[in-house]
């Protein structure tokens, strides 16, 4: 396997790894009710090791940073090399969560930017690809980039993980979709 091959998949990478950690830190913190506490509990002071969960968004973080990089390996312009900066300062921020984990003071904004970072790199992504000709694709990352934060908004979710689930497989919609379309070379 050569070095763009693995980039390719290093997305869909995070996304197992993102669900296998949350899925041990619960396993490890019997309390966790999904629908009554945030994901982030997990890592907090009160968590049963909660090194799983916040070394495991350190680590997740590498490999979406990684995803960074082949999205600007694939990129067709500007705007979308612009996006996959986006996408690598959102995994600067998933690691920020795991290093100021629940209970101090950052947590909260650093939480927050990664779930922006996100939007914004997929808004971008969207215009880029627009502007590359790739109607399908550019109007489906602008739309989910735009709508999904709004559904988050106006739905009232029973608690912050309900929400954060929401977001994640928001995410992981949008890196499946984009590593089909890289792996049947329909970007580059």
């Amino acid at each position: 396997m050569g070095a763009k091959q693995f980039l390719t998949y290093t997305g869909i990478i995070a996304a197992v790894l993102a669900w296998l950690f949350i899925a041990i830190s619960i396993s490890v913190n019997p309390w966790f009710i999904f629908t009554k506490n945030a994901f982030s509990d997990l890592g907090g002071p009160y968590a049963t090791d909660p090194w799983i969960y916040n070394y495991g968004l350190i680590i997740t973080s590498i490999f979406i940073d990684l995803y960074s990089i082949n999205l600007l390996l694939v990129s067709r312009n500007k705007v979308e090399d612009f996006a996959s900066a986006f996408v690598f300062i959102a995994g600067l921020f998933l690691a920020l969560i795991g290093i100021y984990h629940e209970g101090t003071r950052p947590h909260v904004f650093v939480s927050t930017w990664f779930f922006t970072q996100m939007d914004i790199a997929l808004i971008t992504w969207g215009i880029g690809s627009l502007m590359a000709k790739d109607r399908r694709l550019g109007l489906f990352s602008l739309l989910l980039g735009i709508i999904a934060p709004l559904i988050a908004l106006i739905v009232p979710w029973p608690s912050a993980a309900t929400e954060e689930a929401y977001g994640i497989v928001v995410i992981d919609l949008w890196v499946a979709l984009m590593t089909y379309f890289d792996i049947k070379h329909v970007i580059r």
